[in-house]
C-alpha cells in the first residue's frame, strides 16, 4: 500500500485542537491513515456503522470520559449527529481542567454537512483536513505512473490493481454501490437509476459550463431537483464546480461554473473506457486531462488558496487561475500532448487578469520557457512547486 502524506498534518492538527475532522470520498483511505495514528498515539477507533460501537455511546459522556488521556477516532459520524453536542461538551471540561488537545479524529464521506454539523456545535475546537485522492506526487516518477493515475484514478485500490480491467471494474462496482447505499444516507432519496444518468451526463460534459437548464430537460426533472442532486455529489466530493472569476474588468465575462467528475478514474468508468489505448481514441480525453491536472494542482496548493477559471465572450480564457493568500496569482492552460504552445486566447486572457507567474502544463517532462513570464511545464513539476510553496515538500 502506498504510504499517504497527510499523517504529519493530521498529527500536528491534532496538537493545535482538541479535535480534528478527516474528510474525504468514501475509499480514499481515510480509515487507514486514522488507524496509523490511532496505533501511533495509542488511541481508540470506534466504527459508528457497527451497532455495537453505536450502543456504546448511548451515554456518550460517561464512555469517552473513560478515554480522556487518549485520542478516540469516530469514523462514519455522520451515523451520530446528536454527538457533537456531547463532544462539545467534553472538550469544554477538558480545556476547563487545562488539557483536551488532541481528543477526536471525526471521519466524514459528506464534505459539507459534516462541515455544517461540526461546524455548528464545535466552533474554535476543531481543525479540518482533506483527504482527497492519490496524486501525482504520491505514485512512482515517470510518465507511466502518472498515465496510469490517470487513467485509473487515485482512489488506492484502483491504482494498485493487477490490470486495468480489474480496476474498471472495481470503479464500477463503487459508482454502483456510492448510488445505491451510500447516498440515501446522506439526503432525501435519489432515484439510484437517475443520479446514474446525471453522473454520466456531468461525465459526458466534463470541462462545461454546467447548464442545469439541460440537464433538467434531458432527465425530466426540474431545474431546482437537479441544482440539489448536483449539491449533493458536489457534497460528497464527487464532482467538482468550478466557479469563474469575478473581477470588475469591464469585459463579459461568463458566469456559469464549468464541471467535472473529481476523480478521472471514476469519469472513465462511468463512460466505459478501460486503458489509455482506448482513452487516447475518446473525444473526452482532453477534457479528462484537463480535470485530472486541476484536481493535482487543487490538492497540492497551500491552504486558503482560490481556485477559478476566466472566460470572456470573446474568447479569451484561462483554464485554471490560483489566488494565493499572500496575494499572489498564478494563471494556468493545460494541453495535453507534446505541443505547449498556447492559443491567443490564453495571451488575451493574462493581459486582462495580470498574473505573477504563468504556466502551460503539457504531457512532456522537460521544462521549456515559452515568452517572458510564461513556461511549459509538467503535472508533476508544477505540483512539486505548490507542494513546496504549501511548506510541506
Amino acid at each position: 500500500m502506498i504510504e499517504r502524506k497527510l499523517r504529519n498534518v493530521v498529527l500536528k492538527a491534532l496538537k493545535r485542537q482538541a479535535a480534528v475532522a478527516l474528510i474525504g470520498p468514501r475509499q480514499v483511505g481515510k480509515t487507514t491513515l486514522a488507524f496509523h495514528v490511532a496505533r501511533e498515539l495509542s488511541g481508540r477507533y470506534l466504527d459508528l456503522e457497527d451497532l455495537r460501537d453505536r450502543a456504546k455511546l448511548e451515554d456518550p459522556a460517561y464512555f469517552l470520559n473513560q478515554y480522556e488521556d487518549s485520542l478516540v477516532v469516530l469514523d462514519e459520524i455522520h451515523r451520530m449527529p446528536d454527538l457533537f453536542q456531547s463532544l462539545r461538551g467534553i472538550i469544554d471540561q477538558g480545556r476547563r481542567a487545562g488539557e483536551g488537545k488532541g481528543r477526536f479524529l471525526l471521519l466524514g464521506s459528506a464534505s459539507m454537512d459534516l462541515l455544517r454539523q461540526s461546524g455548528e456545535s464545535l466552533a474554535g475546537r476543531i481543525a479540518y483536513v482533506e483527504m482527497a485522492p492519490l496524486g501525482v506526487l504520491e505514485v512512482g516518477d515517470g510518465v507511466a505512473a502518472t498515465t496510469r493515475l490517470w487513467v485509473r484514478g487515485g482512489y488506492p485500490e484502483n491504482y494498485l490493481a493487477s490490470d486495468d480491467m480489474e480496476s474498471l471494474a472495481l470503479r464500477t462496482d463503487f459508482i454502483r454501490t456510492y448510488l445505491e447505499r451510500d447516498v440515501p444516507q446522506f439526503g432525501p432519496r435519489v432515484p439510484a437509476e437517475t443520479l446514474a444518468r446525471l453522473w454520466t451526463m456531468i461525465a459526458h460534459s466534463q470541462g462545461a459550463l454546467l447548464n442545469v437548464s439541460r440537464l433538467a430537460a434531458s432527465l425530466s426533472l426540474s431545474a431546482q431537483t437537479v441544482t440539489r442532486y448536483i449539491d449533493l455529489m458536489a457534497d460528497l466530493l464527487l464532482v467538482r464546480r468550478l466557479q469563474p472569476l469575478h473581477a470588475n474588468l469591464k469585459k463579459r465575462l461568463v458566469k456559469s461554473p464549468k464541471v467535472y467528475v473529481r476523480d478521472s478514474g471514476l469519469l472513465h468508468a462511468l463512460l466505459d473506457i478501460a486503458d489509455h489505448d482506448a482513452l487516447c481514441g475518446h473525444p473526452v480525453a482532453g477534457a479528462s486531462w484537463e480535470g485530472f491536472v486541476i484536481e493535482n494542482l487543487l490538492n497540492a496548493a497551500p491552504p486558503r488558496t482560490h481556485a477559478s477559471f476566466y472566460r470572456t465572450s470573446a474568447g479569451a480564457e484561462i483554464d485554471l487561475i490560483l489566488d494565493f493568500p499572500s496575494g499572489e496569482r498564478w494563471a494556468i492552460e493545460v494541453k495535453l500532448g507534446l505541443n505547449p504552445k498556447p492559443g491567443k486566447g490564453f495571451h488575451l486572457a493574462r493581459e486582462d487578469v495580470q498574473p505573477h507567474r504563468s504556466f502551460v502544463v503539457y504531457s512532456d517532462a522537460e521544462r521549456v520557457p515559452l515568452s517572458e513570464g510564461l513556461e511549459a511545464i509538467s503535472l508533476r513539476e508544477l505540483a512539486r512547486e505548490l507542494n513546496a510553496k504549501n511548506g510541506s515538500a
